[in-house]
């Protein structure tokens, strides 16, 4: 009898534990692209990138915890790459996305046409979005652990 109100206890609290997680899985609220300078990557990285990557860039953003795979530590790009820094890719990456499922899928936008959205459109848009481009990558490249 005792072994059976033990079995009945854990069970109960297996469920109460499964029902405590799926309550407290968590959201990511959606909120639209504000717009920001395109000459300071720093400032487009703090409010396009650091909600997932984190303010340091390590990955450890306060929406990383919803996503199905951890963000990259975008400090660590060089060190991966023969410790140079990767321009082109990380360019392709946020103008096109990647072949990495997190990049392309809803977890991470391709923040090409999402840059665009911000111009009002025409050829300036086009050289607006190549420097926001271009400055946050250049601001990548700074964050890079040595």
């Amino acid at each position: 009898m005792p072994n059976r109100i033990h079995v009945a206890f854990v069970a109960g609290l297996l469920a109460t534990a499964a029902f405590g997680i799926a309550q407290t899985t968590p959201q990511i609220k959606e909120v639209p692209v504000k717009r920001t300078s395109p000459a300071s990557g720093k400032q487009m990285y703090a409010n396009y990138c650091a909600a997932c990557h984190g303010v340091d860039g390590r990955g450890n953003g306060p929406a990383a915890v919803a996503l199905k795979d951890h963000p990259t530590d975008l400090t660590q790009l060089a060190k991966e790459n023969g410790r140079k820094f990767p321009d082109l890719h990380v360019s392709a990456v946020l103008q096109f996305g990647s072949e990495h499922p997190a990049h392309g899928s809803k977890d991470m936008p391709v923040w090409g046409p999402t840059l665009r959205s911000l111009s009002q459109g025409g050829p300036v848009s086009d050289m607006e979005v190549h420097q926001r481009i271009a400055n946050l990558t250049d601001y990548l490249r700074e964050i890079q652990q040595k």
